[in-house]
């Protein structure tokens, strides 16, 4: 594309050089001639009133020597034969005769001035009347290089010019080739490398409207396709988290059946069963893009109700294992910005945490506070608690509970910044781990009163208490 602009510039360009350059170049010429003819014609007429007075070669000599400056000898006089007394009726030349007897004959017999070819250059044939009423012929030598004085030096300056107006339209065009051929080899390189999978590929939205567009429409696509991806990818690894809480039944339950080789292989097929789950989990989350779910305008769920539902399901095995449980703050209906089956992963990662990493029969409670800005969920639990609650909230990280793979908490904290709030690991009065999930109403600052007079104030991403 850019050559091609550069060749159509050069082509019209040129044409119209040629066009405009050549017909002033012929002006130029004629001018020139027209100029050094002009002069001929003032000097031919100079002599004119001496002609009128006189015939006397010494008088015309004289005439000759002051009307033409520098005596370059280009004037003579054709004076024709007569009966003046003092001329013997002989024809008389003054001068130095370059044109021919014909030419000469020709301008007496038509009367008026007339040019002829002469060796160098050309001659002026001025007719002028005598006083004797005969037509003298005055000649007045032009060079050839008088005729082009000029324009050599007038066409060497237009073809300066012309060069210049085409190397300077070479110049803008290649310019502007640059500034939209730049633009679209970006675009097509960002294309490709999006194509290898380079996720990061973008282009900046610059140069002509319709490439700018064009960079603008691509930069959008490729966002979508991250998006899309980390869905994906966010989908897979939570459908597989979720399968953790049957697991954790079955590993239960497995435990319960006592020894013998069909407990023991159903124990060894439940293992193998949660390690195949942990490789999908981990395969899904590896590298994928830190994005978060934005919940649109009407989403949302009664968090009071998948509570209540979420408890219902796990009191079974709580009562199996003899473990005490409190819940409060579901009496009454408790709206949050997050859809129902989001909120109830989070709720069976965590309750399932709680099974895995207790020993049977601890206590735990799981509370709901509802406030003007956020509604705060907290579990609590009586077990060893997590040594390290800094490490186990970073992203992928197991903390110290052997056989996690760390996305439980990932996942709630996924909900819980999809709202604009945090998540925060503590002690509980139990004596184990407190989590405390913020969910934010408005997306905005909000200071809320928990349960034990804890203060839960929102200092940019983290949640701090206080008495």
């Amino acid at each position: 594309m850019r050559w091609a602009l550069v060749k159509v510039c050069l082509a019209v360009t040129a044409m119209v050089v040629v066009a405009f350059a050549v017909p002033l170049g012929l002006v130029i010429r004629e001018m020139a001639g027209d100029r050094a003819f002009s002069g001929a014609e003032r000097q031919a007429a100079s002599i004119g009133p001496t002609l009128s007075i006189t015939t006397d070669r010494e008088q015309l000599t004289r005439a000759m020597a002051i009307t033409e400056p520098g005596s370059k000898g280009w004037m003579a006089i054709h004076i024709p034969a007569s009966d003046e007394p003092g001329t013997a009726g002989q024809a008389q030349e003054i001068g130095i005769r370059r044109a021919s007897v014909e030419d000469v004959e020709a301008t007496q017999r038509i009367g008026r001035a007339y040019t002829a070819k002469a060796p160098g250059g050309s001659v002026l044939l001025q007719p002028t009347a005598l006083a004797s009423g005969d037509i003298a012929i005055v000649e007045v030598f032009v060079p050839e290089e008088d005729v082009s004085n000029g324009v050599a030096t007038a066409w060497l300056v237009l073809a300066g010019v012309g060069l210049a107006l085409i190397v300077g339209s070479v110049a803008v065009a290649d310019r502007l080739g640059v500034r939209m051929v730049q633009p679209a080899q970006r675009l097509a390189g960002a294309a490709q490398d999006l194509g290898e999978g380079k996720l990061g590929a973008r282009v900046p939205e610059e140069g002509p409207t319709e490439l700018k567009s064009a960079a603008v429409a691509f930069n959008s696509m490729a966002d979508q396709v991250v998006q899309l991806l980390a869905n994906e990818r966010e989908l897979a690894a939570d459908l597989s988290h979720r399968l953790r809480t049957p697991l954790t039944v079955l590993r239960l339950n497995a435990a319960s059946l006592g020894d013998g080789p069909a407990a023991d292989q159903t124990r060894a097929a439940v293992e193998q069963l949660e390690r195949e789950v942990d490789t999908i989990i981990r395969t899904a989350r590896e590298q994928r893009p830190q994005t978060h779910p934005v919940p649109g305008p009407g989403a949302g769920c009664d968090a009071s109700e998948v509570v209540r539902a979420r408890m219902e399901f796990w009191s079974a095995l709580a009562e199996d294992e003899g473990r005490e449980v409190r819940l409060a703050g579901v009496d009454r209906p408790v709206r949050i910005p997050v859809g129902r089956p989001e909120f109830a992963a989070a709720l069976d990662a965590l309750l399932g945490n709680v099974f895995r990493h207790t020993p049977e029969g601890t206590p735990f409670s799981l509370d709901v506070h509802n406030g003007e800005d956020a509604v705060i969920v907290l579990i609590s639990d009586a077990g060893p608690g997590i040594a390290d609650p800094e490490a186990a909230l970073t992203r992928g990280n197991s903390g110290e509970r052997a056989g996690s793979t760390g996305l439980g908490l990932d996942i709630v904290r996924r909900v819980a910044e999809s709202t604009g709030g945090d998540v925060r690991i503590g002690h509980s009065v139990l004596g184990g781990t407190e989590i405390r999930i913020w969910l934010a109403l408005h997306g905005g600052r909000a200071e809320r009163t928990g349960r034990r007079g804890h203060r839960v104030v929102r200092r940019g991403r983290r949640l701090v208490a206080g008495r």
